[in-house]
């Protein structure tokens, strides 16, 4: 049996234990759309030194995006320029179109290398500065994974695929990690909280556990660590999200493996970053999400969190990919809509739970990933998430 929860946010630190008001639960929206949001695209000084030497950050990349077939839309072409994702008046615009076409929350990746925060200022001083921000939601997720020198940046580094970072911590940056994100994040008033906890999500467990010597005793100590420290902050305690990259169909032994350590980590939810099932046709991947979802529904006994991709395509990173690498057929805002209301008709069928959706992503262009409009379909896939979300589609079910 899931538990059930209740969202909770634009409340404040001092208030975080009081019971909501009429008002304020008022104010809850019915769903709530979270899109990821990648911040690589501005000039930090980590980046600027190890990847990105143009000073326009992973811009430098996408832009370098080259067709491999007839037809392949690269370089993605962004309908209001290659703007820089700390400036605080680019995401005031970012957060007035999300709003208006039923985004209500951003999913900020969180970086830690080197013992020192990374891409930190897209979110700092981007969103955190933007005059309209008190519209949005927001939380982090620690995306707690390894970087190969080639990945971020082929054209600097060629074949080159040893380590640039790793993202393995000790105890010392690890209780960093926890005061800064307690501090800086935590207790702002629009940082999304259920009943009350605020949420953080988490990248790799696997990555996690390794930072504790590879033992799940030692990791749920430093996670036990973390709800501690979020109480003394005056919090009811945290809500902790894995999310576990991409999903896939699991054999029975992996099945169980997975819903162990979700329970022996204490996690009280599960999301992907991107839907898994990958293949060419949009269709087919959607229906291959789908099937993994069901599978992961029954094994877990904690709510899971849909997520729906726009897409992929990370040929700017990757040169030898082609055609077989790219969804390509049927990848349009409609086939996205269409997927996106499954997503919403899963979330209407657990009532027990909160109605949560993710969406890869906001931003994601180095992927082929992102609602922002561009040069091919404008507005489309925003105005496809209005319309899902405005119930345009729900008039056709029966009563």
């Amino acid at each position: 049996m899931k538990t059930s929860f209740v969202i909770t946010g634009l409340s404040c630190l001092l208030c975080a234990c009081a019971p909501q008001t009429q008002q304020q639960q008022a104010e809850q929206p019915d769903y709530y759309v979270a899109a990821y949001i990648w911040p690589s695209c501005h000039d930090d000084p980590m980046g600027h030194e190890a990847l990105w030497g143009e000073g326009k950050g992973e811009w430098e990349v996408i832009q370098k995006g080259n067709p491999r077939f007839e037809g392949h839309y690269q370089p993605r072409q962004p309908l209001w320029g290659y703007e820089m994702d700390n400036d605080p008046k680019v995401v005031e615009k970012w957060i007035d179109a999300a709003t208006a076409h039923g985004v209500n929350t951003f999913i900020y990746d969180w970086y830690w290398y080197d013992e020192s925060p990374y891409l930190e200022s897209a979110l700092n001083d981007g969103f955190l500065k933007a005059r309209n921000n008190e519209k949005m939601y927001f939380y982090v997720m620690w995306a707690n994974h390894d970087v190969q020198k080639n990945y971020w940046n082929v054209h600097r580094y060629k074949d080159d695929t040893s380590d640039l970072w790793n993202a393995k911590v000790d105890w010392k940056n690890y209780k960093i990690i926890v005061e800064r994100l307690i501090r800086q994040y935590f207790s702002k008033p629009n940082y999304l909280k259920i009943n009350g906890e605020p949420v953080f999500s988490l990248f790799s467990a696997g990555k996690f556990m390794e930072s504790f010597g590879g033992s799940v005793e030692e990791s749920r100590k430093a996670l036990d660590y973390f709800r501690d420290e979020v109480k003394k902050a005056g919090f009811p305690g945290l809500h902790i999200q894995l999310n576990q990259g991409s999903g896939y169909l699991m054999s029975k032994e992996g099945a169980e493996h997975f819903s162990e350590t979700v329970k022996a980590l204490g996690f009280n939810s599960v999301t992907t970053y991107t839907m898994g099932g990958f293949n060419e046709d949009y269709l087919i991947f959607g229906a291959n999400s789908i099937k993994i979802r069901e599978q992961w529904d029954a094994l877990l006994d904690v709510p899971l969190f849909p997520c729906v991709s726009t897409g992929w395509d990370d040929t700017p990173r990757f040169p030898a990919k082609g055609m077989k690498d790219v969804v390509h057929y049927h990848n349009t805002p409609e086939s996205f809509a269409a997927l996106l209301f499954k997503a919403k008709q899963y979330a209407d069928s657990h009532p027990e739970q909160p109605k949560f959706i993710t969406i890869n992503a906001w931003n994601e262009w180095v992927e082929g990933c992102y609602l922002l409009p561009d040069m091919l379909n404008g507005f489309g896939y925003l105005e496809a998430v209005k319309e899902v979300m405005d119930g345009k589609y729900d008039r056709y079910l029966e009563k």
